[in-house]
């Protein structure tokens, strides 16, 4: 399976990315992500998280290989779900700081027009060592607020 080429465009347009998994008792962990990586292929997605506060989403994710990621964009409230079953942490590619500092600045421009001060907006992902999680995308989900939300859209094959 993979994102469509908009989706892909979405989900690495400086949204709000929401990154969770569970633990074999099915006791969840989430943590915001701070940027995204899409392949090239548009089938792989790369999570960048703060490794610090990710202790528990990663032992989570090495314990089940499940994970969903949550992208939404604060000013229109356009929400995508993506599920995977087999995440797992991998290394950190060269230009992976710039980009997670490029989702920020991206965030905040979101944000701002909303009445959001921008020092604010720009502290929710504040620079830190980073940590990838990567995984397939296996199913999408619209999730913006409304009558299709919770509906899984058709990808290509």
């Amino acid at each position: 399976m993979a994102l469509t080429a908009d989706q892909a465009a979405f989900v690495t347009g400086g949204v709000s990315i929401t990154a969770g998994s569970r633990d074999r008792r099915r006791v969840p962990s989430v943590m915001k992500a701070c940027g995204v990586r899409v392949d090239a292929g548009l089938a792989r997605v790369t999570l960048l998280l703060p490794a610090p506060a990710s202790q528990q989403l990663l032992a989570d994710i090495a314990a089940t290989g499940e994970i969903t990621a949550v992208f939404s964009r604060p000013s229109t409230h356009h929400t995508l779900q993506v599920k995977g079953s087999d995440a797992g942490e991998t290394p950190l590619q060269p230009g992976d700081a710039a980009l997670a500092a490029a989702h920020r600045d991206a965030f905040a421009d979101d944000l701002v027009p909303l009445g959001y001060p921008r020092a604010w907006a720009l502290a929710i992902h504040e620079p830190v060592e980073l940590v990838a999680v990567t995984f397939t995308a296996q199913a999408v989900y619209a999730q913006t607020p409304g009558p299709g939300a919770g509906a899984r859209l058709e990808q290509p094959s």
